[in-house]
């Protein structure tokens, strides 16, 4: 049944909807991307209404976290119990956790015993396995598809996933109008359970290694991408020795940080300063959403560009973007300044990517990433949860104008390190061919080279000096 839209897609994308178990999954892995984005809306929505007067903030931010901060944890943690499963078996278990623990949340409520503790702890129970559930859904294919047919499909399933932010929050602002949260959260353990049946039900054809598959590919089938604890030490030691690559980290990190408290203060502005309803909310994370796509598009443009400036220049524009919140008696500046701080933030990722790909050592660049997702996982749930214990103290506009400030300032610190580091590099002295004076020479970007090692000039993507 899914021929014919196979037929409309490019060229490219075409041989992958004849894999049938990608053309009979992918369905429910929209409809389950659709779910996560609903929730995106409900989970703060429905701590509002349980919090304790006085206690809103923390609460927020407290369910804000326990939706992803255990998912972190178990990917870590739980390493030497399931990095050997299956990505099916991976894939399923996860389904299977958050329909059930996710649909008990509606179920509580609907009985009248659903509390704020509670409800914490079923949110943080149902993310545990979410990591590796990730992981098994991209690496559920590996055995069936050659390196093009991969590209394509982590590019399918990354749209969906793009597509859901906008959707998703959209549609449960609508539903939020008519049902509690707690319900749309139902609805969001319900696409895990379709996602949970339909994928135990498909047949996956083994692959031996000999059969046009290398052992790499066979093993990543029953691994799937989730590199554990020990490659995230590997990389943080190679991090260690490029202080290029650990800043880029570092600014991730802080970015990420500081954007935490904005999905916490943002329900307490929607419900408090513009006492406005979650159909308003959703639409505030729609217009992000949207304009981050549109921003991620623009990714091969900026690409053009010098890297770190480009970089730090997204940090501050986010944070501008985020100002306008200072306006707290009507929404249509903060709408305009969230979309626009979407439409920067978009190129953001791949950006940060493309330099971890130009910068770091050949053979280390699986370890490099797997220590900066364990590392970056923290970093918004964090922040979410210090913006909930300031919103028991200051009001939701002043904690989403201080994210804006907070933003400006990382990407001039950024800026004034980076100045720093550039004046005081080491000089180097080379002999010039024709006159035999000696003329200092300094690196313009990236960790010091040899000048006369081309190959590794080409490996960084860096100037030769003097460029």
């Amino acid at each position: 049944m899914f021929s014919s839209p196979g037929r409309l897609l490019p060229g490219a994308y075409r041989p992958l909807f004849a894999v049938r178990p990608f053309r009979r999954l992918l369905p429910v892995f929209a409809l389950s991307d659709l779910g996560d984005g609903m929730s995106t809306v409900a989970v703060a929505w429905l701590a509002l209404s349980l919090a304790p007067p006085g206690g809103q903030g923390t609460l927020v931010g407290v369910s804000v976290a326990a939706y992803t901060l255990p998912g972190a944890l178990g990917a870590l943690v739980l390493g030497r119990w399931l990095r050997r499963l299956p990505a099916q078996r991976l894939l399923v278990a996860d389904a299977v956790l958050r329909a059930l623990l996710l649909g008990a949340i509606p179920i509580a409520h609907l009985a009248g015993v659903l509390g704020p503790t509670g409800y914490v702890v079923l949110l943080g129970a149902s993310s545990l396995f979410h990591a590796w559930g990730k992981a098994g859904k991209y690496a559920l294919f590996t055995p069936l598809l050659d390196d093009g047919l991969r590209l394509a499909a982590n590019s399918v399933l990354s749209t969906s996933l793009s597509s859901a932010t906008v959707l998703g929050p959209a549609l449960a602002g609508l539903l939020a109008g008519t049902v509690s949260p707690a319900w749309i959260i139902g609805l969001d353990a319900a696409t895990f359970a379709v996602l949970a049946v339909q994928a135990g039900r498909i047949a996956l054809p083994t692959v031996p290694t000999g059969a046009g598959r290398t052992a790499g590919a066979s093993r990543t089938a029953g691994t799937p991408g989730t590199a554990g604890a020990g490659a995230a030490r590997q990389g943080l030691a190679v991090l260690r020795h490029h202080p290029e690559l650990l800043g880029l980290l570092v600014l991730t990190w802080l970015f990420n940080f500081a954007y935490g408290p904005v999905e916490v203060a943002l329900p307490l502005f929607v419900g408090h300063s513009l006492d406005d309803g979650a159909g308003l909310l959703g639409a505030y994370w729609a217009v992000f959403g949207a304009g981050a796509v549109l921003g991620a598009l623009g990714a091969g443009a900026a690409r053009r560009l010098p890297l770190w400036p480009t970089m730090i220049a997204i940090v501050a524009g986010h944070g501008v973007g985020l100002l306008p919140f200072a306006a707290a008696h009507t929404a249509v500046p903060s709408l305009i300044g969230f979309a626009a701080a979407g439409i920067v933030y978009g190129p953001y990722s791949a950006l940060s990517l493309a330099l971890l790909q130009d910068r770091t050592p050949s053979g280390s660049l699986t370890t490099v990433l797997a220590a900066r997702s364990a590392v970056l996982i923290t970093a918004s749930p964090l922040g979410a949860t210090l913006g909930g214990l300031l919103l028991d103290r200051v009001s939701a506009p002043v904690v989403l104008c201080g994210c804006g400030v907070a933003m400006i300032l990382i990407a001039a610190l950024a800026a004034a390190f980076r100045a720093f580091h550039h004046h005081f590099r080491p000089v180097r002295r080379t002999l010039h061919p024709c006159t035999g004076e000696h003329h200092l020479s300094i690196p313009l970007d990236g960790p010091p080279t040899s000048p006369t090692d081309p190959a590794e000039q080409h490996r960084s993507g860096m100037p030769a000096p003097g460029r």
